[in-house]
């Protein structure tokens, strides 16, 4: 029931220690502050990771050779690892199962010439197989990506960037209908993708990967290969099984190649379930430090509202016991102390509350910092951290309230 009585009595305690309540109140506000930005930081930094792993699948593995670092069975060290068709083959053919996606990858000789009419510009040029859209989360703003048709005929057919049709066919309507020079080769345009990882990854145009072998003197070579696993019931799950099959990966390959055992410098696989797990783990351990941080600057504000409320009980000692000899029953004293204590945090963490969320809001979509993206705060959480505040705002102030209930009338009225 509301008591003006009592709001008033609270009024005038705080106009007689302005400076004290502000000074609590900016503790708690503080708590409250920190607490949002802290988790708000986090959330950007989740947003910003997962946007780094959108321009590939995050379950893939890529596997690359180089050079032998060690001598194995008379064979020195210092010997070219390549990759072929019959390594892609077998890994697919034993691990089907397994495998989500697959392709294997062709890179023609980096900034091969690429002409259209009177306009020549250098691109990658990759071999791949139909999988690559998928690996690559590639999306098609027109025709269609490369097919097993092509790859069976060995079809001169391209798919090209956003970002080369813009710069090379530039107000072409329909880039559908032209065709590209590769090499002095015509090939036609089939298909405009863009890439979710940005422009960076648009400076590749993809032709099938048994034409690339064929037309660029790529006999049966591979430069690199791609594979992703299956989804599994839950991440921990994929994340093993993933590196299971990396471990397979690495033995076959090792073995076939006449690599030793512990050469790990010629056979090299990027798993990316594996960078993931440990951007994550990374990520969820920041989050806890910032809770904890967070939280211990609130429980700094609750304490210190406790101890706020301690030296007001200790200053209306002698009001208290008035009110006691009066006939004020103890639940009444605990209530006003618990009123004001109540009223204090609330006030402060809500400021707190609306101070941080506008903040984000105004300026989480501006931040451009590697690896945040917009931070924010799911405003329930943020309501539910206030409602915890309020609730440990009142256990402070019972302390203290039962502390000033059980003084006894005749002990108070002899308070200097």
């Amino acid at each position: 029931m509301f008591d003006i009585d009592s709001w008033q009595e609270i009024f005038d305690t705080i106009a007689k220690n302005k400076l004290r309540t502000f000074l609590t109140g900016l503790s708690v506000a503080s708590g409250i502050f920190i607490l949002v930005i802290l988790l708000g930081f986090g959330r950007g930094m989740e947003n910003g990771i997962r946007k780094e792993f959108e321009g590939d699948a995050t379950n893939l593995l890529y596997i690359w050779a180089q050079t032998t670092t060690k001598e194995y069975k008379g064979l020195n060290p210092g010997r070219r690892i390549q990759l072929n068709n019959e390594n892609y083959n077998h890994l697919v053919a034993a691990y089907g199962d397994k495998i989500e996606f697959r392709s294997g990858v062709y890179r023609v000789a980096f900034g091969t010439t690429v002409n259209y009419k009177n306009e020549s510009v250098t691109y990658g040029i990759w071999g791949v197989h139909p999988n690559y859209q998928q690996i690559e989360n590639q999306d098609m703003m027109a025709g269609r990506y490369i097919d097993q048709v092509d790859l069976d005929n060995k079809t001169k057919v391209v798919v090209i960037s956003n970002k080369i049709k813009r710069e090379l066919l530039k107000d072409v309507e329909d880039p559908l209908t032209e065709y590209l020079q590769i090499s002095g080769i015509n090939f036609k345009i089939i298909g405009v993708y863009t890439d979710p990882a940005g422009e960076r990854e648009e400076d590749r145009v993809f032709v099938p990967f048994t034409t690339a072998q064929s037309v660029f003197n790529g006999s049966d070579l591979i430069n690199n290969l791609a594979f992703t696993m299956k989804p599994e019931k839950n991440f921990e799950t994929a994340v093993k099984a993933s590196l299971l099959f990396e471990e397979e990966i690495k033995q076959y390959l090792k073995e076939i190649h006449k690599i030793a055992p512990d050469d790990d410098a010629a056979v090299h696989v990027n798993n990316v379930m594996e960078d993931t797990k440990r951007f994550y783990t990374l990520t969820s351990s920041i989050a806890f430090f910032f809770w904890f941080v967070g939280i211990c600057t609130i429980i700094a504000g609750i304490v210190g509202v406790s101890n706020i409320m301690m030296i007001i009980v200790k200053d209306r000692t002698r009001e208290i016991g008035i009110r006691k000899a009066l006939g004020a029953k103890p639940w009444s004293i605990i209530g006003m102390i618990m009123q004001e204590s109540i009223f204090v945090t609330a006030v402060s963490g809500f400021a707190g509350l609306i101070f941080s969320m506008g903040l984000l809001e105004i300026v989480g979509p501006n931040v451009e910092v590697d690896y945040v993206l917009n931070p924010s705060v799911d405003f329930s959480i943020a309501m539910t951290m206030v409602i915890l505040l309020i609730i440990a705002g009142a256990l402070a102030g019972f302390i203290p309230a039962w502390r000033a209930a059980n003084i006894q009338p005749i002990e108070a009225l002899r308070d200097e």
